[in-house]
């Protein structure tokens, strides 16, 4: 063989090495793996808790206060020794309590013309508020926290109960008791088992009124005397706010100016609305219409 041919094949042998040497790398070597990317959670921002809007509570007002003037009806005769400290009205006739030491009673009375009909004295006590349930009278006394119970017929005593506070005026809303003790509270008590339930604060807006006397339930609403006042008191027994006044100054001008003889004294007769007023050594009880002047 001659050198030129020989050259050439060692060329060719050379270029046949050479591609084998790249394939065998090329399938030696391992492919780059990528990683599939894992999906990101995506977190929200934080919501702020909202504040609640603090509306401030609407204080009371006396806006709403309803005041009325009377009309005098109609004059009953009332006796002079009586120290008037509760009145209920009854089918044609009157339950009086009587006040004063001494003096104090049980009585009842006919309304046309003033005379005692019936009459249980307590000269020990001195007797208050009073209230009629169903076929029974339940009388307070002043201070010595005793309260009794009568048959309304016979005045037969058929017992009593304590209670921790002065009595002043009694009442009966149909379900419970309602008594005062001369402070500005409406205290609750238990028809059957004659113990304190509950009270209430009697205000005219955001002013305790004091001194309520003596009771009357009429139509959802208690009626108050406010002692050493020419005033009832129209109060909202589930609120205590007082819903209106009734001004009843002038209707015992006739009278002497006796310190001690306040209006007190309030019965309602429910079948033909009748309200009547009267007073501590009044001469006259009156059956009173009210109107309102505002």
């Amino acid at each position: 063989m001659n050198k030129k041919y020989a050259a050439f094949a060692i060329i060719i042998i050379t270029a046949i090495l050479i591609t084998g040497v790249i394939s065998t790398a090329l399938h030696q070597t391992q492919p780059t793996l990528t990683q599939t990317p894992q999906p990101q959670t995506k977190t929200n921002p934080p919501v702020p808790t909202p504040k609640p809007s603090l509306t401030p509570t609407p204080k009371p007002t006396t806006n709403d206060i309803i005041n009325y003037t009377y009309t005098v009806m109609k004059i009953y005769p009332h006796d002079t020794s009586a120290f008037t400290q509760g009145l209920v009205y009854d089918n044609g006739v009157l339950f009086e309590s009587t006040g004063g030491f001494r003096d104090s009673s049980l009585r009842k009375v006919n309304l046309e013309d003033g005379r005692i009909l019936q009459q249980y004295n307590l000269p020990n006590y001195f007797c208050e508020g009073l209230t009629l349930i169903n076929n029974t009278l339940v009388q307070l006394t002043w201070q010595n926290q005793i309260g009794f119970i009568y048959d309304k017929e016979t005045f037969t005593l058929l017992g009593n109960f304590s209670y921790k506070t002065e009595g002043w005026g009694l009442t009966f809303d149909g379900n419970k008791l309602v008594m005062s003790d001369g402070s500005s509270k409406l205290i609750f008590i238990d028809p059957q088992t004659y113990q304190k339930t509950g009270e209430i604060n009697v205000l005219e807006g955001n002013t305790p009124i004091t001194n309520i006397n003596e009771l009357e339930y009429i139509n959802g609403d208690i009626y108050a005397n406010i002692w050493l006042t020419q005033k009832i008191a129209i109060i909202n027994p589930q609120t205590g706010q007082i819903k209106g006044w009734i001004d009843l100054s002038g209707i015992n001008q006739h009278l002497t100016t006796n310190p001690d003889s306040v209006l007190n004294g309030i019965a309602y007769d429910q079948q033909t609305n009748r309200l009547f007023v009267t007073g501590k050594n009044w001469p006259n009880l009156y059956h009173i219409e009210i109107k309102p002047i505002n």
